[in-house]
């Protein structure tokens, strides 16, 4: 006589851990404009040596800086029968992400003081490797174990045996905040206060699948 297979029970563990944000990330576009070329290339590298000379200047607060695109374009104008070169328009953009953020405040300040500069951000981040996101994965792990029981115990048996752990549905990325634009502004003598940028709190989130065998009930 075959032995019937026990009964599978599969369900879904989640969680959802709020935390403070370890990294702000902040973009930065430098724009040089000019009639000729190679000037307007040349104001470019200047402004783009300064503004890395001051990210690097704040050392271990400095997480990462890159540099993300770089364009030189000319601006075209019709003059009788032909088109003629009118303007260049040069732009780098930098993306640097700190780790302290009383140094992301006054670095964002000093940067939107400079000459034709943009800052956009900050996006408040959490770290691949932060703690917060094992304890998501072990509290998801709980919830499913919690759920497959309380629908066994419906049944009046219990779970028996694990199956499967699956957590191969991506998560969702807990990243984007609200963005504090500074459009292009012009050098001052003084440098205005610190802007007083508040953190965002963070979602770390974790969904898992499970599968278990259950003990046969007697329904």
């Amino acid at each position: 006589m075959t032995t019937p297979e026990p009964p599978h029970i599969t369900v879904r563990g989640e969680a959802h851990i709020e935390t403070d944000p370890d990294l702000a990330r902040i973009g930065i576009t430098l724009t040089a404009r000019g009639t000729d070329r190679r000037t307007t290339l040349h104001d470019l590298t200047r402004r783009n040596t300064t503004t890395l000379d001051l990210i690097h200047s704040y050392g271990p607060a400095l997480d990462t800086l890159e540099t993300t695109a770089l364009t030189l374009t000319p601006e075209l104008t019709r003059r009788g029968r032909g088109e003629h070169i009118h303007t260049h328009h040069a732009t780098t953009h930098l993306t640097a992400t700190l780790n302290d953020f009383t140094a992301l405040n006054e670095l964002v300040t000093r940067l939107a003081d400079l000459d034709l500069t943009r800052i956009d951000g900050p996006w408040w981040i959490l770290r691949p490797t932060s703690p917060t996101h094992t304890e998501a994965r072990h509290q998801a792990v709980k919830d499913a174990v919690r759920r497959a029981r309380d629908y066994a115990h419906a049944l009046g048996t219990d779970i028996h045996t694990l199956l499967a752990l699956d957590d191969t549905t991506p998560d969702p990325i807990p990243f984007g905040a609200t963005t504090h634009r500074m459009a292009f502004t012009t050098e001052s003598t003084t440098t205005p206060p610190p802007l007083d940028l508040q953190p965002q709190r963070q979602t770390a989130t974790a969904h898992i699948t499970a599968r278990f065998t259950l003990h046969p009930p007697t329904l």
